[in-house]
Order: C-alpha cells, then structure tokens, then sequence
C-alpha cells in the first residue's frame, strides 16, 4: 500500500515506523523538509518537500497533525485528495487538554465537510504512539477502532490495521466517531493525570460473533 503520513511528530513518526516494517511504501512530510528527511531517514520512510508531494502517488493519506490545524490541512489538500481514502489521526483537544473542541458530533465530520467527494475514516486515534508499534499486551492484540461512512474505504483502512499487527474493530459511521474521540481523550487524561507511561490500550474481551 502507497501512504502519505502528514506530520512527523510522534503519531507520524511511529505510523511510519511501523507502516514501513510491515512492507508498506511509505513518504512523510513535516512542517519542514528538514523534519520530513529526519524522520524518514530514522523510519526508513521517502521524504517529501510539501504535503502536496507527500500526497501525489498515495492510496491512503494519514493526518497525523495536531487536531487544531487538521482542517487548514484539509483545505490544503482538498483537491490533491480527490480519489484517495483519507484517514483522521487527529484527536480534537482543546488549547488547554482539559477537553474536546468538536464543533458538530465529532471533530471527522467537520473534516468530511472539507473534503466532499473524497472519504475520510476515523482511525489510529484512540493508538498512543508508543503502541504503534508494538500490538500486542498481556498476550492480547489491541483493538484498533475506526469509523467511516465509506464502505470501500473502511475496507482498506482495516487492511492497513490488520497489516500493523492490531485487530480492527469497525464501530460504525462517521456519527460513531464522536465516541472513538471521547475513548482517546479518556486514556490521555489517565495518563496524564495518574502519570502512566502512555503505554495503555484498548482491547475488546469476549465474544464478537
């Protein structure tokens, strides 16, 4: 699978990581090219000089930015996404990460909005970066939860899951993804208010069929 990563901070940089072992071709842009060459000469990913050329030959681009800037990067990308499965990395925290700044049910809906014609997934949100890489806890896979309205492009974001390493769980449509974000900021706030290692993950018990 062909990927473009936006944004070379720890989500992109680990994504890249670990879209690259697991046989993908990979290309990141950052906020610079200097950090784009960075990280892809630590990941083993192409660097790209704009988002625009990160964009060109890929199937599947990631936002992997911080939620504030996601849709100027949306719009900037609008028409170099047309044809391709965008998929929301973002996780919409306020300035202040003491909450979620959702102007309709879910931050990804305000971002569909920007891209009409082209599909946007929720996915690798409710993920610590530290987790990318390595799926598995206490001999469990963790659960990667994605939502879309876009049953072809589900289809591949939960390939591109299974190929990481986790098992993909398709929790509904785009309405659904209201709840992947409130599971995100959720284990973040555990994590920062009880000073865990950003290690912990979400993984489904019991029977699914």
């Amino acid at each position: 699978m062909r990927i473009a990563i936006i944004g070379a901070g720890n989500v992109g940089s680990a994504l890249s990581k670990a879209a690259v072992a697991a046989g993908h071709t990979v290309t990141v842009s950052a906020t610079t090219a200097e950090k784009a060459a960075q990280v892809a000469g630590d990941t083993g990913a192409q660097a790209a000089a704009s988002n625009a050329e990160a964009v060109a030959g890929a199937d599947v681009v990631v936002l992997a930015v911080p939620g504030s800037v996601a849709g100027a990067v949306a719009d900037e990308l609008a028409e170099a996404v047309r044809g391709k499965v965008v998929v929301d990395a973002t996780n919409p925290l306020n300035a202040t990460f003491t909450d979620l700044d959702i102007e309709e049910t879910a931050a990804v809906q305000s971002l569909q909005r920007r891209l009409p014609g082209t599909p946007v997934v929720k996915a690798f949100n409710t993920i610590f970066a530290g987790r990318l890489g390595s799926p598995k806890e206490s001999g469990h896979l963790l659960d990667a939860f994605y939502a879309g309205d876009d049953t072809g492009a589900k289809d591949l974001v939960a390939q591109l899951l299974t190929s990481l390493g986790f098992r993909p769980i398709d929790a509904g449509g785009l309405r659904m993804a209201r709840a992947l974000e409130e599971m995100a900021f959720l284990n973040i706030a555990l994590n920062a208010g009880n000073q865990w290692s950003w290690q912990s993950g979400w993984a489904l018990l019991g029977p699914t069929a």
